[in-house]
């Protein structure tokens, strides 16, 4: 067991190191956006919506296509992918990069490989339920695809958009303050409470 953990560890450990690498150019950016996504400042989640906010209403107002949507995308991708490398050692000035920047990158970067890890897990689970419980594998996956359909069709779908947006960009600030842990606290508690109520009148 201790050398299989040995080994995911130094495979991680590879992972992450892999990816320190190939995102080297964009360092000084990733860590900018990470200290605008833990709110390290008060009013950086203010600013946050108000771009995203600018962003969706622009969208909304230009109405473009999905091809013409896609095309915009990705041109911008490719643009970033080109001046990025290019601009942000003069912008951020590369000289002044600290022993401290680089074990938040490293942490950052170590991050997206047990999200990466995670997610491959959930698709690995998934697979496995479909081999062994077919059955209950079916009936969950319609049932969640028909509640998301359903949502779809009661929510305009770039309001819908905006709202899941918003939320993923909001996640790590409330996470890094403590908000959902206390609020799916309280949730807890609540839930606790309701299951105590319905025992005692059950008894």
């Amino acid at each position: 067991m201790a050398e299989g953990d040995n080994k995911s560890v130094n495979l991680m450990a590879q992972e992450t190191a892999q990816l320190e690498e190939q995102l080297q150019c964009w360092r000084e950016v990733i860590l900018a956006g990470d200290q605008v996504l833990r709110w390290e400042k008060p009013w950086f989640p203010g600013a946050l919506m108000g771009a995203t906010t600018v962003l969706f209403l622009l969208i909304y107002y230009l109405d473009p296509s999905v091809l013409t949507g896609l095309s915009c995308t990705v041109m911008l991708l490719c643009l970033a992918d080109y001046l990025v490398p290019t601009l942000a050692p003069r912008v951020f000035g590369s000289n002044k990069w600290t022993t401290e920047q680089q074990q938040r990158f490293h942490e950052i970067c170590g991050n997206l490989v047990k999200t990466q890890r995670r997610v491959v897990g959930w698709w690995k689970r998934l697979c496995t339920l479909k081999e062994e419980k077919p059955k209950m594998y079916f009936a969950s996956v319609i049932s969640s695809l028909l509640a998301v359909a359903w949502i779809g069709q009661q929510v305009h779908n770039l309001f819908l958009t905006y709202l899941i947006v918003s939320f993923l960009l909001l996640l790590p600030g409330l996470n890094q303050h403590g908000i959902i842990t206390k609020y799916a606290g309280m949730a807890k508690r609540e839930i606790n409470k309701l299951m105590k109520q319905k025992e005692k009148k059950n008894e």
